[in-house]
């Protein structure tokens, strides 16, 4: 049984480990060898919209949003991350995860949720397409990875309920 709860200090350890996880595949971030600590992390990310996916109260997963520019204009727009631990991808907790964090995501007002996905993360981008997001562009040769240059998606989903009129 997986449920999904607020990220708390608490569980950063795993949500570090799981991010470091994510780093080493070499699809989900530019960074490669280092996720942040607690304080840099919460200070980035706004303080709704931080989720856990628990398995027996285990952590095996988490998703959070950062907000893309503190200009007025943009209260309204988020950056989405998702991550699932190695032993539970595939199991649909990333679903879980996004429907969860677009749900929060509107119960604060944001009217739009983006993500910037590699094109070679299927996965990911498989994910986002299935909550509502649609690739509006490539942002091509972006930067660079291990010495390599990498092309990333620009996806994002407008929200139905908030900002429609």
């Amino acid at each position: 049984m997986i449920t999904v709860a607020p990220l708390r200090p608490e569980h950063w350890d795993h949500v570090r480990r799981i991010h470091l996880e994510g780093i080493a595949t070499g699809e989900a971030t530019f960074e490669t060898d280092t996720a942040p600590d607690w304080e840099t992390w919460s200070n980035e990310h706004l303080e709704f919209g931080r989720l856990v996916a628990l398995s027996n109260d285990r952590v095996v997963g988490w998703a959070a949003l950062t907000p893309v520019s503190d200009r007025c204009v943009y209260a309204g727009v988020a950056e989405v991350s998702v991550y699932v631990g190695a032993e539970a991808r595939g199991q649909g907790i990333g679903s879980l995860l996004m429907e969860a964090l677009v749900d929060e995501s509107e119960k604060h007002g944001l009217w739009t949720l983006q993500a910037g996905i590699f094109d070679g993360n299927v996965a990911s981008v498989s994910l986002h397409e299935k909550h509502g997001f649609r690739v509006v562009g490539v942002r091509r040769r972006l930067g660079k990875l291990e010495k390599v240059w990498r092309d990333v998606l620009l996806l994002e989903r407008r929200s139905q309920i908030v900002g429609i009129d």
